[in-house]
């Protein structure tokens, strides 16, 4: 569902579009949580059993939907250092014209221990290949039974010879995984073929493993596999193994993603916003049923999004005809917009922003802006042709964190052309500093902004040069406030260009990301602390048990905003655990400041003498008479201001002051 100004908005971005001959794809990986996460599967690690049949439910119910015929396939996903096994994806397959890829019979009769081969051997049937079926052992479930048979293509026809293995030799190697990636294949001599097909019957269930094939192959083998399972009568099929590129463009491809403390979607490449804003609403509405949703709550914090962020990627139809490979100044229009506007880095992405987070800036990474305007201005030099590799070597160097990671940045290359790194020339360019929301249309209204601003960037004035925010970055531009008018800019500027956003979704996204903890009026005066953004440092490495080390990255700080108007600020003084607190107009009718304090005290972290500074008390001051007018506390396990019914805390301690004469956020660690 969207409101009909998200259609109208759209609909502007499209005609712009088509006026330049642009097709922007655009894809995204929202990530979902259970309602009550448990365990380390929803807390750090990848890989879980609770989060793998959350997979397969969200995969059946999108199978009985909109992904109706769709074969399902469980297959080895990315491998990571430190990580013996690669994540594991639920990949769905599903004709983009509708027909159905793979259907199983619904009259069926039980599998029983004469199915495995009856299946096999009608499988090798429909190849038109002999029957070299071997049985093999599993040490880690002596109950299932396990059938291998090499079997390869050769862009004709299928083949399949005899393995050479004796019978002591036939044993699965015993690690984790399916059978097919666990057959002993170094134990075969080298002229013989090491691809093969692997099906097991374990619990009842049958399962068939596919080898790397192309897509051509694969269809025929995915037509065998059904057609046996309706000869033997089998409802389930279970589909594993490696499923081909999409070479002939036929298929709508979507994934569901090990990743840590997360189910991430991988969605299909959209062509317009409404088909992403159509995902978005069935695939939140099929995680919803199976008891997943894009948010999470905690004891100890507001609620907040998943933490494994929701990024957005922007590609081309096909490498072919990519937009971005030859228009590289529209590229750099688009970048030099967003590093003019803090609110596209920081209001829609989680808790956790600044130089040491999973999506930093340009200018956050010690790279001198000079060197990336320099960048920018060289790609809005280059004449027309294909420039995707000159692009890539511009800027991959300039969009990475302080370490060099090229993938965790505000916005990523690493798949855009990088042809030495796997998976790194997809023509994808990743915004990662965009976390999961409560609702699927705020989601896609997120989405609908970035759209809308790359569409008025083909025909308006690129912006000039960089913004150098210095201290104002992490100051001024981590209060709630100040971001919410930079917001504004985008869109009176997008409106202006005929582009009808309204501002409420985008309020309410904004009240959401950062909760009031305190409202307070009284004959016109207005006071609202808010929960505000902070920039947590990465410590130095630490031991831990194993003989390894770890960073940890020291989250004791929180900010808070304090929002006054004119009235307010007349009439009343505040003071924060006794001590006076300034409130510096930034704009007219507004008073604003922001206060650190430290919330908790774990190991390790900065300056660990200085304790917790909770509970936290505010005590507002009548100017006129001197007197308390209200009190307010939170406390450590408290997530709102409370009202006091009397303050005894001693008011007149040093005044609140901040690390520079301009800041507005004020430290309540420094005396």
């Amino acid at each position: 569902m969207s409101n009909r100004w998200m259609d109208q908005a759209a609909g502007r971005a499209e005609e712009l579009y088509a006026r330049h001959g642009v097709t922007l794809t655009m894809g995204g990986e929202p990530t979902y949580v259970p309602v009550n996460p448990d365990g380390p599967e929803w807390t750090y690690a990848a890989v879980g059993p609770a989060k793998l049949r959350y997979a397969w439910e969200v995969a059946a119910n999108l199978q009985a939907g909109r992904l109706a015929g769709a074969a399902a396939f469980y297959c080895p996903g990315k491998s990571y250092p430190g990580e013996p096994n690669p994540r594991w994806v639920i990949r769905l397959l599903a004709n983009r014209d509708g027909t159905p890829l793979f259907r199983l019979p619904t009259r069926v009769r039980p599998p029983g221990r004469q199915t495995l081969q009856a299946f096999a051997d009608a499988l090798s049937r429909q190849l038109a290949v002999p029957s070299h079926w071997l049985a093999f052992s599993d040490p880690r479930d002596p109950g299932a039974q396990t059938l291998a048979a090499p079997m390869d293509h050769d862009g004709a026809r299928w083949h399949s010879v005899r393995w050479p293995l004796a019978k002591k030799a036939r044993t699965l190697l015993d690690v984790e995984g399916p059978s097919g990636l666990r057959l002993p294949l170094h134990l075969l001599p080298p002229p013989i073929p090491r691809r093969a097909l692997t099906i097991d019957l374990v619990n009842g269930a049958v399962s068939i493993f596919f080898p790397p094939l192309l897509q051509k192959p694969f269809l025929e083998l995915l037509a065998a596999v059904e057609a046996a399972a309706r000869k033997c009568a089998l409802a389930r099929v279970e589909l594993k193994g490696y499923t081909p590129a999409d070479e002939e463009e036929r298929w709508t491809v979507l994934g569901l993603a090990a990743d840590p403390g997360v189910l991430e979607i991988n969605l299909p490449a959209c062509r317009t916003w409404r088909e992403y804003a159509d995902w978005m609403q069935d695939i939140t509405g099929a995680c919803e049923k199976a008891g997943l949703r894009s948010w999470k709550e905690s004891p100890w914090d507001h609620p907040q999004g998943t933490g494994g962020g929701n990024h957005l990627l922007w590609g081309g139809p096909n490498l072919d005809s990519h937009p971005f490979f030859t228009r590289p100044a529209w590229l750099a229009a688009v970048l030099r917009f967003w590093q003019h506007h803090p609110s596209l880095a920081y209001l829609f992405s989680g808790c956790y922003v600044g130089a040491s987070s999973q999506a930093p800036r340009p200018d956050e990474s010690a790279r001198d802006l000079y060197d990336i305007d320099m960048a920018y201005g060289f790609l809005e030099t280059l004449p027309p042709g294909d420039h995707r590799e000159l692009i890539n070597e511009t800027l991959r160097h300039l969009q990475t964190d302080v370490t060099g990671n090229a993938h965790r940045s505000e916005v990523s290359f690493d798949k855009f052309w990088n042809p030495n790194w796997p998976a790194g020339a997809l023509g994808l360019i990743e915004f990662r500093a965009i976390e999961s929301l409560p609702r699927a249309d705020w989601m896609s209204a997120v989405a609908l902004l970035w759209t809308c601003i790359a569409a008025h960037l083909l025909e308006a004035k690129p912006p000039r040069g960089l913004k150098r925010f210095g201290p104002q970055l992490h100051d001024e531009y981590f209060l709630p406030a100040r971001l919410l008018r930079d917001l504004h800019e985008v869109l009176d500027q997008l409106v202006a260009a005929g582009f009808p956003l309204q501002r409420k979704i985008y309020q309410d996204i904004w009240n959401w990301r950062f909760p009031a903890l305190l409202r307070w009026k009284r004959e016109g005066a207005t006071l609202t602390v808010r929960k505000a953004l902070e920039s947590w440092p990465l410590l130095c490495e630490t031991p831990v048990e194993g003989g390894t080390t770890s960073r940890y990255v020291d989250t004791s700080m929180q900010r808070l905003e304090f929002q006054a108007d004119d009235a307010f600020h007349r009439r009343y003084e505040i003071f924060v655990a006794g001590r006076p607190l300034a409130l510096r107009e930034t704009a007219p009718g507004e008073r604003l400041s922001g206060l650190r304090y430290r919330r908790t005290n774990l190991h390790p972290s900065l300056h660990p003498g200085i304790p917790t500074q909770l509970p936290l008390r505010i005590t507002l001051i009548d100017r006129k008479t001197n007197r308390i007018a209200a009190s307010f506390e939170m406390g450590i396990n408290e997530l709102q201001f409370r009202p006091l019914k009397k303050d005894a805390q001693k008011i007149g301690g040093p005044p609140c002051r901040g690390g520079r004469r301009a800041d507005l956020t004020f430290d309540l660690r420094l005396d």
